[in-house]
């Protein structure tokens, strides 16, 4: 269904206006890592939304400057035939942080209010419990301390239709296109309704759901990366340079010569 909204769109941001604020942003992770290690808290934050929506290029910019000890990103794949018998919750709950960390889930426990209830692969009973324990679920999680956020990528049937062609005809991307995204682009407006019953029951005071207008990447990035920058009251507590101590003499080392060693041939 097209959008009734006829407000000018602002053109897409140029890479020159977009990079430098991108590294600044990126900066500014860096020091909230800093600050979530030093005071041992936990971030959970989950990005859902339509394929192609950009949820995975975001991600991978907040991750790209931090440590991964201390910053993972879990994406999730079909569940075994044991995990489908646990509690439905189970193998998320495996993935929470420590004190310290921050987790970032490429899709999550949404999958039974969205993908599972469009396709069929859960009963009606599940579904209509999802919605009841979900609230639950993440109550519990921000009354035992973690940070939760939880963002929806918003983007236009046309622009997920462009994105889609681009990756139809780009070999690098076409692995993107899985089965369930070409499925999806035929149940746009059922997506929709269970998008909408999802919000209605799990919007919550405690973990509300907060939308990323996407279709323009790049805003969608920075809007993003600083909505969850707010998330946590940091200060800047980042390391100066660090001096590094003068390397030890190696007068009783002799390396082997370069040609007893199997080396990469040089193409380039």
């Amino acid at each position: 269904m097209a959008n009734s909204d006829t407000k000018t769109k602002p053109k897409k941001m140029k890479k020159k206006e977009y990079k430098p604020e991108l590294a600044r942003l990126q900066l500014e992770l860096v020091r909230m890592q800093y600050w979530v290690k030093e005071h041992g808290l936990r971030l959970v934050a989950l990005f859902e939304g339509r394929d192609a929506a950009g949820k995975g290029g975001t991600i991978q910019r907040i991750v790209e400057p931090m440590n991964p000890r201390g910053a993972t990103v879990v994406a999730l794949g079909t569940p075994t035939e044991r995990e489908k018998t646990q509690w439905y919750f189970q193998r998320y709950v495996a993935h929470l942080p420590a004190a310290g960390e921050m987790v970032f889930f490429d899709r999550s426990w949404y999958n039974r209010a969205g993908v599972e209830r469009v396709m069929g692969f859960c009963t009606d009973a599940q579904y209509h419990e999802f919605l009841r324990s979900c609230p639950e679920f993440e109550r519990m999680l921000v009354r035992s301390g973690i940070i939760l956020r939880k963002y929806w990528f918003s983007v236009s049937d046309e622009e997920q239709e462009r994105r889609f062609q681009s990756r139809s005809h780009d070999p690098t991307k076409r692995w993107k296109l899985s089965p369930m995204d070409l499925k999806s682009r035929e149940l746009w407006v059922e997506y929709s309704k269970a998008k909408d019953a999802m919000f209605a029951h799990t919007h919550i005071d405690e973990a509300p759901w907060t939308t990323v207008e996407s279709d323009d990447k790049k805003r969608a990035r920075l809007n993003c990366i600083a909505d969850l920058l707010d998330a946590v009251d940091y200060a800047d507590i980042l390391p100066g340079p660090v001096e590094l101590p003068e390397r030890r003499p190696s007068d009783d080392y002799d390396r082997p010569p370069k040609d007893e060693s199997t080396l990469v041939p040089e193409r380039y």
